[in-house]
């Protein structure tokens, strides 16, 4: 059964610091949910209080409304119906890949009819049947992490863990992992909390997600409303690609900390400091709008394959920018942003 999950005034404090504060998320059943953030920003304290392993200071955690952590109540991890997927997989090296799974089921108690079924269609699902017999060490690194979802998906669990789940794999099969991951808990109908440091996973496997900074949640929204609307600078400049700079709103306009160039204010910004949120792809000809327009030199090129990838000096701050073509190295450059493209966030 799809479970939902509550956490509601999750404080937790590890040698003297406080590393959650007050935190609220809520999981709806069914929904993928990533906790981004960078070192010690508390996603994996979070995901180890959901599992279990760890207690909070105060706070609730209640999974289907069920409470499962208070200051009067603890139950076990092994009570709460949780599968966790690890970065090293953690799969038993002496056992096969069907000897991992029934393993996984020894605490449930099942009968050896229902084992061997759950087992079954765990390898089914995860494309793993003709490797049943073989060892861990005979699997390569994106079909060991198959076995590890397997063995979470043989104990049917409410809810799903991953942390850092693809961060030992190489590039290319760390996309391919993640599309078949995801493929594979959403045909399941499973519940998922994501641990990850890395944007695009986050973007990619996401229902919504939950940006984290110093033990709070900074902002918790779904990956496109993060990347087109961020609630503050920091979310802006954690989320990637996106060139951030310094200026002033003024009448409507925004204008860089040296005068000259601007840009057409078209959000709900005030009058004062404010930073314009630049993303690379916006970036058009200097006379598409002639009331946006940025003047700048270039410092650096590289080929992205559907676009050169340019970095500007604007004098105030230096900006990214996707271009199709690949101009001089120190030469000037003019470039303009739509106006309805133009985000002024405060300072």
């Amino acid at each position: 059964m799809t479970s939902s999950l509550s956490c509601s005034g999750i404080r937790k404090s590890l040698g003297g610091r406080i590393v959650l504060h007050d935190l609220d998320l809520e999981v709806r059943a069914g929904e993928v949910v990533s906790l981004l953030g960078a070192s010690g920003s508390g996603k994996t304290t979070l995901l180890r209080i959901v599992a279990g392993l760890l207690n909070p200071d105060s706070g609730r955690v209640a999974i289907n409304d069920r409470t499962v952590w208070d200051r009067t109540s603890a139950e076990p991890p092994e009570k709460r119906r949780i599968g966790m997927v690890f970065q090293d997989y953690a799969l038993w090296p002496h056992m096969t890949v069907a000897g991992n799974l029934a393993f996984g089921l020894e605490a449930l108690r099942l009968s050896a009819t229902d084992a061997k079924a759950r087992v079954e269609h765990a390898l089914e699902v995860t494309r793993l049947s003709a490797f049943r017999d073989r060892y861990p060490s005979d699997l390569s690194g994106g079909q060991q992490q198959r076995v590890a979802i397997a063995r979470c998906l043989a104990a049917r669990p409410a809810l799903m863990l991953f942390d850092e789940p693809l961060s030992n794999l190489d590039a290319a099969l760390r996309e391919d992992m993640r599309v078949e991951m995801m493929e594979l808990v959403r045909r399941e109908g499973v519940t998922v909390l994501y641990v990850t440091h890395d944007q695009a996973e986050a973007m990619a496997v996401s229902d919504r997600i939950a940006v984290m900074r110093e033990g709070v949640i900074a902002q918790l929204d779904t990956p496109q409303a993060i990347y087109e609307t961020p609630a503050s600078s920091f979310v802006a400049s954690f989320i990637g690609g996106f060139s951030l700079v310094r200026g002033a709103v003024q009448a409507g306009q925004f204008m860089l900390a040296d005068a000259g160039a601007k840009a057409v204010q078209t959000s709900s910004a005030r009058d004062g400091a404010g930073v314009l949120v630049i993303r690379p792809e916006d970036a058009r000809p200097a006379n598409d709008h002639p009331n946006s327009q940025f003047q700048g030199k270039v410092l650096s090129r590289a080929f992205q394959g559907r676009c050169w990838r340019l970095s500007v000096d604007l004098g105030p701050a230096r900006v990214r920018l996707d271009w199709p073509e690949a101009p001089e190295i120190g030469s000037s450059f003019a470039f303009s942003l739509p106006p309805n493209r133009c985000l002024v966030l405060a300072a």
